[in-house]
């Protein structure tokens, strides 16, 4: 049996015994009925994923997936491929955007090199699990094959599974990839079955054709590909990222032995959508930081059903909006733990 499956059998609901109990103390705490909002509700949440009314996430960990993507070649953007290799060396460093957020909550970034073009020097801080050299160029034909794409999340899937035996107990998802917002938002298209015009952005910059440009491109690799939008991991393969399948082996592999995964912006949002293709129950253990700026990100969202905790106008991907959300998450937790109820303190309302 291969390890997605053996990952997706194990994958089970939220303990709605749990969560009824958690609810129950939540509505009792002493504070007005809901006037904690969304913190509630996570509360709640992740005493269901965990089977424990005081939760606890001392240990955190943040998975950036880093790969290239053929489609590069098409002119969707103007910054040189050589980005994905630089900035992913700087996350080894400790200089990246979601280093330093991290930072504040004691986050360990956990850099892998899934598939950049070039190769990494080894003994750099990298975990180097390189499935194939970048993807193909999907305007041309599949961006990978079945094969690589079930790989990436089975990349995925170890990677989580390492990291939670180093004592991790949440997880969050991140990315590094120049032009990768072109294959999400390929993603996006056939999955909402809409023309890309309307849910194509910027990126970390465009190319001389601009919006009109990229959208084109993505409407000629669906027609080239004609991916099955009933199929997650055709989607993936045809007009998909490396990095994108490795983030949704990550929430699967996370999901398998309830621990909570933070969700990213748009393209790990996009990685979401696949992991809840291949197994809808993902869906409860993921925890959305923050809105992106990408004009597809809310579509996304709407999407996968889980609406994102933070409006902060970020669009820089790497796990930075987990990485902030971390502290909100902490915050749930200690109102679950320590916040008395009014029983406890003798109050009768």
């Amino acid at each position: 049996m291969s390890l997605l499956q053996k990952t997706l059998e194990k994958i089970e609901c939220l303990d709605h015994g749990i969560t009824t109990l958690a609810r129950e103390r939540v509505d009792n705490l002493i504070k007005p009925a809901k006037s904690l909002g969304k913190l509630e509700d996570l509360a709640v949440q992740l005493a269901g994923i965990t089977k424990n009314l005081e939760p606890s996430f001392d240990e955190k960990a943040i998975i950036v997936m880093a790969g290239d993507h053929g489609v590069y070649e098409e002119g969707v953007t103007n910054n040189p491929q050589e980005v994905t290799v630089a900035q992913t060396l700087n996350f080894a460093k400790g200089l990246t955007g979601v280093c330093v957020i991290g930072q504040v909550s004691g986050a360990r970034i956990v850099p892998v090199d899934i598939g950049i073009k070039s190769e990494l020097p080894p003994d750099v801080g990298i975990i180097l699990r390189k499935v194939k050299n970048g993807t193909e160029n999907m305007a041309k034909g599949p961006a990978m094959t079945r094969e690589e794409a079930v790989k990436a999340i089975e990349v995925g899937i170890e990677i989580a599974n390492d990291e939670m035996a180093k004592g991790a107990q949440i997880l969050g998802t991140g990315e590094m990839g120049i032009a990768n917002t072109t294959p999400s938002t390929a993603i996006l298209s056939v999955l909402l079955n809409c023309d890309p015009i309307g849910i194509t952005g910027r990126g970390a910059g465009l190319g001389k054709g601009g919006i009109e440009h990229k959208a084109e491109v993505i409407r000629r690799a669906i027609l080239i590909n004609e991916p099955n939008p009933h199929d997650a991991i055709d989607v993936l393969a045809k007009v998909g990222g490396l990095e994108i399948g490795g983030m949704a082996g990550v929430m699967l592999g996370a999901a398998a032995n309830r621990v909570p995964v933070v969700v990213d912006g748009y393209i790990s949002t996009i990685a979401a959508i696949i992991a809840t293709g291949i197994e809808p129950r993902v869906k409860d253990y993921l925890i959305a930081s923050h809105a992106s700026q990408e004009p597809g990100a809310k579509r996304a969202s709407e999407l996968l059903g889980v609406k994102p905790m933070l409006a902060m106008d970020m669009c820089l991907g790497e796990g930075s909006g987990a990485a902030l959300a971390f502290p909100i998450i902490e915050a749930a937790c200690q109102m679950l733990k320590r916040m008395p109820t009014f029983a406890e303190i003798g109050m009768d309302i």
